[in-house]
C-alpha cells in the first residue's frame, strides 16, 4: 500500500485541525505508519516460515499456526490504520463541499460570499469534525479489543502447545523472535492508546469552547434584553452647600447667635448689633 499518498491526502486536515489534531496526525504517521512500514513488516515477514513444531506430521504446523495466529498482526494493524485515518476524510470532504457551495453563491450573488471562512468549524462542520473524532476513538479502541481478544492479551509466548488434528498428539510449537515481536506489539498498543487520549482531549476542548461561546452569547443577549426592558433614569444632581451657609446649632440662644455674628463682623457698630438682636 502507498502510505505516502495517504499522508499527502491527510496533510490537508492540519489546516482545519486544532493543536490536539495536529499532534494526533504526527503521532499516526511518525510513530505508527513509519514504524509499521520500516520495522514491523520485516519482523513479521518470516513468521510463517520460522514457525516450527516438534513433529513431522504433514499439515500439523500449518494448522497450529492458523490456530495461534488467526489474523496476522501486520494485516490487523494495516486495517486499523486505514480505518483510523479515514474519518479525517469526512472533514476534508465537508470543507470541499463548502468551498464549492461558496463559489456557486459568489457567482450568482455578484461577489458576495456565503462563508467568510469555509474551513471554520461552525455549524455542520463542527459536528462533522466531532463525529470524525468519535469514529477515530471507536476504531482504535475496537481494534485494541480485537487484538487483546484474539491473542488473549498483548504478550507473545516463546512456546505454545497444539493438539489439533492432524497432529498425532500435543506438540510444542516455537514462535520466531518472540521478544522482538512483543516489544513492537506493546509499542503499537501504547501509541494507539496515546492517539485515543489525544482524540478525547480534542473532543473535550471542542465541547468546552462551544459551551463557553454559547454561554457568552447568552449573557450578551440577557444583558441586551435587560437594557431594553429597563429604562435607565437619570441620576439626581448632587447637592452643593453654599460657602456662605452657616450651620446653626438648634440649642443655641438668639443672643449667643447675635454675639457670634458680631465676632465674625467686628466692623459693624453696636447699634447695628442691637437692631439685629431686636
Amino acid at each position: 500500500m502507498n502510505w505516502g499518498a495517504l499522508e499527502v491526502l491527510l496533510s490537508g486536515v492540519n489546516k482545519y485541525s486544532t493543536a490536539f489534531g495536529r499532534v494526533w496526525l504526527s503521532m499516526v504517521f511518525v510513530f505508527r505508519v513509519m514504524v509499521f512500514v520500516v520495522a514491523a513488516q520485516r519482523v513479521w515477514g518470516d513468521d510463517n516460515k520460522d514457525f516450527i513444531c516438534n513433529t513431522l506430521q504433514p499439515g500439523c504446523s500449518n494448522v497450529c499456526y492458523d490456530h495461534i495466529f488467526p489474523i496476522s498482526h501486520i494485516r490487523l494493524w494495516a486495517l486499523q490504520l486505514i480505518f483510523v485515518t479515514c474519518p479525517s476524510l469526512m472533514v476534508v470532504g465537508h470543507v470541499k463541499y463548502r468551498e464549492k457551495k461558496d463559489m456557486q453563491y459568489t457567482t450568482s450573488h455578484k461577489g458576495k460570499h456565503l462563508y467568510a471562512n469555509p474551513g471554520k468549524k461552525r455549524g455542520g462542520l463542527w459536528w462533522t469534525y466531532l463525529a470524525s473524532l468519535v469514529f477515530k476513538v471507536g476504531f482504535d479502541a475496537g481494534f485494541l479489543y480485537i487484538l487483546y481478544h484474539v491473542y488473549e492479551g498483548y504478550d507473545m509466548p516463546r512456546l505454545t502447545k497444539c493438539s489439533l488434528a492432524p497432529c498425532p498428539n500435543t506438540v510444542d510449537c516455537y514462535i520466531s523472535r518472540p521478544t522482538e515481536k512483543k516489544i513492537f506489539t506493546l509499542f503499537m498498543v501504547v501509541s494507539s492508546a496515546v492517539c485515543i487520549l489525544m482524540c478525547i482531549c480534542e473532543m473535550i476542548y471542542l465541547i468546552f469552547k462551544r459551551v463557553q461561546k454559547l454561554m457568552r452569547k447568552k449573557m450578551e443577549q440577557d444583558r441586551k434584553e435587560f437594557i431594553d426592558t429597563h429604562e435607565m433614569k437619570p441620576l439626581s444632581l448632587p447637592r452643593y452647600r453654599s460657602k456662605t451657609s452657616l450651620r446653626v446649632d438648634p440649642t443655641v440662644s438668639i443672643q449667643n447667635l447675635s454675639n457670634s455674628k458680631v465676632e465674625e463682623n467686628p466692623s459693624k457698630t453696636p447699634v447695628e448689633s442691637e437692631k439685629l438682636t431686636i
